[in-house]
C-alpha cells in the first residue's frame, strides 16, 4: 500500500495526471505570448491571458537547484531517506519541483541533465521524477 500524499486531481489538473499515467509529460503553453508555464492554471502567469493549451514537453531539462533530503518529510518518507528533492529547468523554460531518482543523491550536480521517468503509483496517479541523463 502506497502511504504517501497522494494529488489532488480536479478538472483543472486532470489532463496532465492522464498524460503522466501514458507517461507524457505536459505543460501549458499560452497562445498569446508563447510562453510556457508549470503548474498547471488557467491563466498565463506571464501575460496574463487565458488562450492556454497543453502541450507535450520533451522530457528533458536540467538540475537549477537541489537539496539532499536526509531527514525525511514524515514517517512515510523514511526508507526513501536520503532523497534528492529538486527544481528542474526544463528545456521548454519552466521550472519544476520533483525528485532526482536513480543516481546517489552525492552524485547530484546543479547543471546536470536530467530526463523523465515516471514512478506507477496506482491506475490514476503516475508521479513525473527525473533520473540523470546518459547523453
Amino acid at each position: 500500500m502506497y502511504e504517501k500524499p497522494l494529488p489532488i486531481i480536479d478538472p483543472d489538473t486532470a489532463p496532465y495526471w492522464k498524460a503522466s499515467t501514458e507517461h507524457r509529460l505536459l505543460i501549458k503553453h499560452c497562445r498569446d505570448c508563447g510562453q510556457h508555464h508549470f503548474y498547471p492554471r488557467e491563466l498565463c502567469p506571464h501575460c496574463h491571458s487565458d488562450a492556454v493549451d497543453w502541450v507535450q514537453a520533451k522530457g528533458t531539462g536540467s538540475i537549477y537547484s537541489f537539496t539532499i533530503a536526509r531527514r525525511p518529510a514524515g514517517p512515510a518518507f523514511k526508507p526513501d531517506a536520503p532523497y534528492v528533492v529538486a527544481i528542474v529547468a526544463l528545456d521548454e523554460g519552466p521550472r519544476m519541483m520533483t525528485n532526482i531518482t536513480g543516481s546517489p543523491p552525492e552524485s547530484i550536480r546543479i547543471g546536470q541533465r536530467v530526463v523523465v521517468a515516471y514512478e506507477d503509483i496506482n491506475e490514476d496517479v503516475s508521479l513525473p521524477k527525473f533520473n540523470l541523463s546518459a547523453a
